[in-house]
């Protein structure tokens, strides 16, 4: 009897440091932890698309805004590019003719005085009459030279302003600013262009609305373009900027839609935005940027209206994905 107990005791020992050997086998207390819930996104390729699909879970922690994109339409345009003309010349071409009018005052004056002396023979020679007369005429050649240089050299656009002094003051505190814009060698416009939007070369982004004044004088001597003058009356840019300004034009105006630019996302030099074509699917779409906006880009290719576009997480989406591809 002593012996089967000893036997069953013996057993129980050899089991349970059989048991101990094989839960201190490695990875054995891993699996024998519950599963953890973990979702990843994925990157589906089908039809020559790449989709990044992601579960509703997901979509919120990233964070995203969805809306659908809006219908828009844009008057037809041309791009040109120029600066932002100094108003230094201007004004000093302003101060000569004022100079020079106040002098042809004066002489007009004076020659009228002598002339009613001479009339009632009260001492005025002919020879003093006839130096007054010569001095007024002087004066007159005076202001009509400054007027040719404002003509010639600014155009009928700036000559003819109903009220020039206040027109330079104001470009002289760039409480408005005075645009040339030059279209590229080879576009030509038939018909005088309607209003403009200008901005700054380095960014784009954000153009203004200008006024059409007309046609500039003189050719660029680098572009050789076809050139215009524009005014701005809101946000001037500092003489000298250099601008890109988009040109409206007759015709027919274009269709498309406009998209915010959070919805943006840059990537090897390319522009795209994420679509969202179900549920958990997102589609990058490239686009071009030419026609902006001051509420975004107009875009009239690869987008309609309607389309789900994501506003906000974009930038989540695009590591996803690059993620998914085994990319940084």
């Amino acid at each position: 009897m002593s012996k089967i107990i000893v036997a069953i005791l013996a057993g129980l020992v050899l089991g349970a440091a059989a048991a101990w050997t094989l839960l201190k086998k490695p990875g054995h207390a891993d699996a024998a932890k519950p599963e953890e819930h973990k979702e990843e996104a994925r990157v589906l390729h089908t039809n020559g698309q790449t989709f990044l699909k992601l579960d509703k879970e997901t979509q919120e922690r990233a964070g995203l805004k969805i809306a659908p994109l809006e219908a828009a339409t844009l008057k037809p345009e041309v791009k040109g590019f120029g600066r932002v003309l100094d108003p230094s010349p201007l004004a000093a071409l302003l101060i000569e003719s004022a100079t020079a009018r106040a002098a042809l005052e004066a002489s007009t004056r004076e020659f009228s005085r002598l002339k009613t002396l001479h009339a009632q023979d009260q001492n005025v020679s002919t020879r003093v009459l006839e130096t007054a007369e010569a001095a007024t005429k002087r004066d007159q050649i005076l202001v009509q030279s400054v007027d040719l240089k404002l003509l010639t050299g600014w155009g009928k656009a700036i000559a003819g302003q109903s009220d020039l002094g206040a027109f330079v003051r104001a470009l002289a505190a760039q409480e408005s600013a005075l645009a040339r814009i030059d279209l590229p060698l080879g576009e030509t416009l038939n018909k005088p262009p309607g209003a403009g939007r200008i901005a700054a070369l380095a960014n784009e982004t954000n153009p203004v609305e200008a006024e059409f004044l007309g046609p500039v004088v003189s050719a660029d001597p680098q572009t050789q373009g076809q050139g215009f003058l524009f005014l701005l009356r809101k946000n001037p840019l500092p003489p000298g900027a250099a601008v890109a300004g988009w040109i409206t034009v007759p015709g027919d105006a274009a269709n498309g839609v406009l998209v915010p630019r959070s919805a943006l996302v840059r990537h090897e030099g390319e522009v795209f935005v994420y679509v969202q074509t179900s549920d958990e699917l997102f589609l990058r779409q490239e686009i071009e940027l030419d026609h902006p906006l001051s509420e975004g880009w107009f875009v009239d290719e690869g987008l309609k209206p309607g389309q789900k576009l994501v506003l906000t997480g974009a930038q989540q989406l695009l590591s996803e994905e690059l993620k998914g591809e085994g990319r940084e």
